[in-house]
């Protein structure tokens, strides 16, 4: 333990708290702010980077790198989403690769960053955006709108008004209250499941690390790295999940039934 407290629920409270500006509604989380912008740079960066450099004779390690990447995604793509992909696997890309990088922030040091924030006089740091509720359901959200945008987009407004209205007891008037209330549970659900999986998953890591900082330094060794090399799996899947998740919603959303 290296930030100094007067106790371990200190300790604990001052690593799970944010650098926040405003209050209630108006709140912002400046670290979540800063660290996910930070790493989307670098994620346009360093494919930017690839895409200038990419040559049809043998690639370098980078443009390996990126192309694995690039056709892993696509390839699941391909299998999940029938309609046009034009905007889709973009989007499965940066959803996977910025999710990572979130994720990947779970695997620094606990003490290392706070501590350098406080020498430059930040009373709090967390770095790890997909720890933060409101990052996970902000990009949630985002999923959300565009699962309503290809619901129409595949459907037309009177095929997603009768999936609305006639699915899943049929066109009976007198069910079509239930109708509605069952297509709106299961819209919310969607963002609401991919929001909280991600932050439960990673906050529940984040705390872990925290737990370990906990213990006298020469016996952290063994469980940290025990749990680090466990949460690579833990990061790299909920990546994942969060991607499959949103091109299956959208591939759902497209399909007329």
């Amino acid at each position: 333990m290296i930030i100094a407290a007067s106790s371990t629920a200190e300790y604990v409270n001052h690593h799970l708290t944010f650098l926040t500006s405003g209050e209630g509604v108006n709140a912002l989380n400046l670290d979540t702010l800063f660290f996910s912008t930070l790493l989307g740079l670098l994620f346009i960066g360093v494919f930017g980077l690839a895409a200038r450099r990419a040559t049809s004779g043998v690639p370098g390690p980078l443009q390996n790198f990126v192309e694995v990447i690039v056709e892993f995604v696509d390839t699941s793509v391909k299998e999940g989403f029938q309609g046009p992909r034009e905007f889709v696997a973009p989007l499965a890309l940066t959803i996977f690769v910025w999710t990572f990088l979130w994720n990947l922030m779970d695997l620094v040091p606990v003490d290392l960053l706070p501590l350098a924030g406080q020498q430059m006089g930040l009373p709090y740091l967390r770095v790890v955006p997909s720890a933060d509720m409101s990052a996970t359901f902000a990009l949630s959200i985002s999923v959300f709108i565009l699962i309503l945008i290809y619901s129409v987009k595949g459907k037309g407004w009177g095929g997603f008004a009768k999936e609305m209205l006639y699915h899943p007891f049929g066109s009976f008037p007198l069910l079509i209250p239930a109708n509605l209330l069952l297509n709106f549970v299961e819209l919310l659900a969607k963002p609401l499941s991919l929001a909280l999986r991600l932050f439960g998953n990673l906050y529940a890591g984040e705390l872990i690390f925290i737990l370990i900082a906990l213990l006298p330094w020469w016996a952290q060794w063994v469980p940290g790295l025990g749990w680090a090399i466990y949460h690579i799996l833990v990061i790299t899947l909920q990546a994942f999940i969060f991607m499959t998740l949103t091109v299956v919603y959208l591939s759902l959303a497209y399909e007329k039934h």
